[in-house]
């Protein structure tokens, strides 16, 4: 099987040895626009350009080194009959998890008051936290949710998670569909959104959904910058009907340097790592898959362009 490498943004000099290595009956090659076309049937991607479906016509399978795939699905120029292939965790689950608990445990344990406290050299004793206080609500519990999910809920949080469908995650209760959003809101402080983005997703941390929320909820974006509709959220900062957020994603990144988010202490911001694509997990799982078409197996983490993910 002939591979594409075609990721701009990645080093190729690191990553194809570690394709070669990997998938020794394959060959790798890496996109060159100026060049005839490859023939590879697979290419592996990560915000390609244009130029390359109208390059690469033969190109019958789409492995994208990430787990969300609406860039590519939002690109008319890749074929219908192309199957696109999301990572599945690879390493990103744990990361996710970890985020989430860091921004639930720096919250509701005053951590950054604390921080606050030792700038004025103030011995700053507080009550001590009351896990029951902080329900946490995930939103999305797909592999990544039900991880994140998981996690808060082992250190004694009360956690719910809403997704599309049933979910039955240990220790975690499950709120399904439209009509139930209200219910999962209600019961919540502490909003971890996860979810994928779709035509059904974008926007839906907004003003009616967030004011739904516990008083003084926190919510957590480590989902598509899509999701949130920054400018209720400013102003449900600036009215005091949220207390604050931990956002990793935006609308425009980098965060442009006018914007009020970089201005406003209730709001935490990181620079979309919450989950970084790991290259020897990522290369190991695509390996494995490309191993399964070879012996003519179906795969998993194909995306189903109608749900958008």
């Amino acid at each position: 099987m002939h591979i594409l490498f075609a990721c701009p943004l990645h080093d190729s000099d690191v990553w194809v040895p570690l394709l070669e290595a990997s998938m020794p009956g394959c060959r790798i090659s890496v996109w060159n626009p100026d060049g005839p076309p490859s023939g590879a049937e697979v290419a592996l991607v990560w915000r390609p350009p244009v130029e390359l479906f109208k390059h690469e016509t033969g190109i019958t399978t789409l492995f994208n080194l990430g787990a969300g795939v609406d860039a590519l699905l939002k690109m008319p120029e890749i074929p219908p009959h192309v199957r696109i292939v999301r990572l599945e965790d690879a390493g990103m689950s744990v990361q996710m998890a970890e985020y989430a608990l860091y921004a639930l445990l720096r919250v509701s344990r005053d951590f950054e008051a604390f921080d606050q406290a030792q700038a004025r050299q103030h011995w700053d004793t507080r009550e001590g936290t009351r896990q029951k206080d902080w329900p946490v609500g995930v939103l999305g519990l797909g592999q990544v949710g039900a991880r994140v999910a998981q996690t808060l809920a082992d250190f004694g949080y009360p956690v719910a998670g809403w997704s599309r469908t049933p979910r039955e995650i240990p220790g975690v209760e499950s709120f399904a569909g439209e009509a139930a959003l209200p219910a999962f809101l209600a019961r919540t402080r502490f909003l971890v959104n996860v979810l994928p983005l779709t035509p059904d997703t974008r926007g839906i941390l907004n003003r009616e959904t967030l004011s739904q929320l516990l008083p003084q909820a926190h919510l957590v974006n480590v989902g598509r910058g899509e999701h949130l509709v920054e400018e209720d959220l400013v102003q449900m900062l600036e009215e005091g009907e949220i207390a604050g957020a931990t956002l990793d994603v935006f609308h425009t990144e980098p965060l442009p340097g006018d914007h009020p988010f970089w201005r406003d202490p209730r709001v935490h911001i990181t620079p979309h790592i919450a989950a970084r694509t790991l290259r020897d997990e990522s290369i190991e799982q695509i390996a494995g898959k490309v191993a399964q078409l070879m012996r003519g197996e179906s795969i998993t983490g194909v995306v189903e362009r109608t749900r958008g993910y």
